[in-house]
């Protein structure tokens, strides 16, 4: 009887297979490392650039977008707020998450971009009207008078507008804070909140949960 030759893989053979496992792995994760930095660069940019709409309306201006009053004057095809606050008081009133178009923090998007400070529509109309961050979560800002998002520890936030954005993944808001401010949540002048919550405690960086969702709010 002949005998029957068994083959297999080589401990060569399975040593190179696990290299290139292990390079396939590395490069998953240094990829998804860069996507990550990426995100994070681009929604730290979303508050640096918020304050250089104001800035620059009011520089040109005298005003402030969203409570301009002689915005019908300055630009074109401007619409004046008509709720929530008085109008060219030196206050964007309205909160920053607001659903009423004609409030204050609302309009202010529609001033930037006539304005040329700011890209997007200037129908408050348009669906995609509202400014999104690269997570999906709504962008908005409001004058530091009446912020009721986050409420707690005291001191309360300081700086005279706050920028808050919506729907960032836990793991993105510690490199925020890291990057824009005190490396802590719940104090400076960055604060995180669970997504959904108002009226409530900034979260601490030490329970930051990765994966879930949290509004990221700035003063300046």
């Amino acid at each position: 009887m002949s005998k029957t030759k068994q083959s297999g893989f080589t401990l060569i053979e399975i040593a190179i297979v696990l290299v290139i496992i292990g390079l396939l792995l590395g490069g998953v994760l240094k990829g998804q490392e860069l996507i990550n930095s990426a995100k994070v660069k681009n929604l730290a940019t979303d508050f640096r650039n918020i304050p250089l709409y104001f800035y620059g309306y009011q520089d040109r201006f005298k005003a402030l977008p969203g409570d301009d009053a002689r915005v019908v004057t300055n630009l074109n095809g401007a619409t004046v707020a008509s709720t929530n606050g008085t109008v060219g008081n030196g206050v964007i009133e309205g909160a920053w998450n607001s659903a009423t178009l004609t409030d204050e923090s609302t309009l202010f998007w529609q001033h930037v971009r006539l304005a040329g400070l700011a890209a997007g529509p200037t129908s408050t109309g348009d669906a995609n009207y509202m400014p999104r961050n690269s997570d999906g979560g709504r962008i908005g800002v409001q004058s530091n008078v009446g912020f009721t998002t986050i409420t707690t520890p005291t001191p309360t936030m300081s700086g005279s507008y706050i920028i808050c954005s919506d729907g960032i993944l836990g793991s993105y808001v510690k490199q925020l804070d890291t990057t824009l401010d005190d490396r802590e949540t719940s104090t400076g002048s960055l604060r995180a909140i669970t997504s959904g919550a108002t009226n409530g405690a900034a979260v601490t960086s030490a329970n930051i949960v990765d994966a879930n969702s949290y509004t990221v709010c700035l003063s300046v």
